[in-house]
């Protein structure tokens, strides 16, 4: 019969063992607004289908990272790693975007869906989303390094009734949320 001592260190190592690979709960704030971010994608590829313009607008894309690094130091970020998570944000939201409009092209049409106002509705909603964006980011910061961090992400990008767009547009949006020291 083992004795209590060796049954009480077997029980912790146990739990700790567990603990380990338990995802931070910071991590499902911040995915779930960057969840919000990419399906804002869909009203700005209909946005872009009415008004033909292209996907592609590097100069506003500059302009919303440059506001993200802007407020970097109110959220005790540093202005790389802003740069770098908006970035990542951006392309994801191109992704969604080339992909509806593809998809449409495809079908002759886009979907009857109301037209929110890119400039009057989506724009404010994204500034909105930004900061909160900012303030998860500052929360999970902690986490970035942890050598879990890559299966956190892989289990939460394939959790849930995704479709494949979605799943990979997350995947692109998180790809750099983990942090190695080599």
């Amino acid at each position: 019969m083992p004795s209590p001592i060796k049954t009480c260190l077997a029980l912790c190592a146990a739990l700790l063992a567990g603990t380990a690979h338990a995802e931070p709960a910071s991590l499902a704030p911040l995915l779930g607004s960057i969840e919000e971010r990419l399906a804002i994608a869909d009203q700005v590829a209909l946005s872009k289908w009415d008004s033909h313009k292209a996907v592609e607008d590097r100069p506003r894309e500059r302009e919303v990272i440059a506001g993200a690094v802007a407020q970097a130091a109110e959220y005790t970020l540093d202005g790389a790693t802003v740069e770098q998570f908006f970035a990542a944000q951006i392309e994801a939201n191109k992704l969604v975007q080339y992909a509806r409009l593809s998809e449409w092209t495809l079908q002759g049409q886009a979907p009857d869906a109301p037209r929110p106002d890119l400039v009057g509705q989506i724009r404010p909603q994204l500034d909105r989303l930004q900061k909160r964006l900012l303030q998860q980011l500052a929360d999970f910061g902690p986490y970035r390094h942890d050598p879990q961090c890559p299966q956190w992400l892989a289990r939460a990008s394939h959790d849930g009734d995704r479709t494949a767009l979605r799943q990979l547009a997350l995947v692109r949006a998180t790809a750099e949320l983990c942090v190695f020291k080599g």
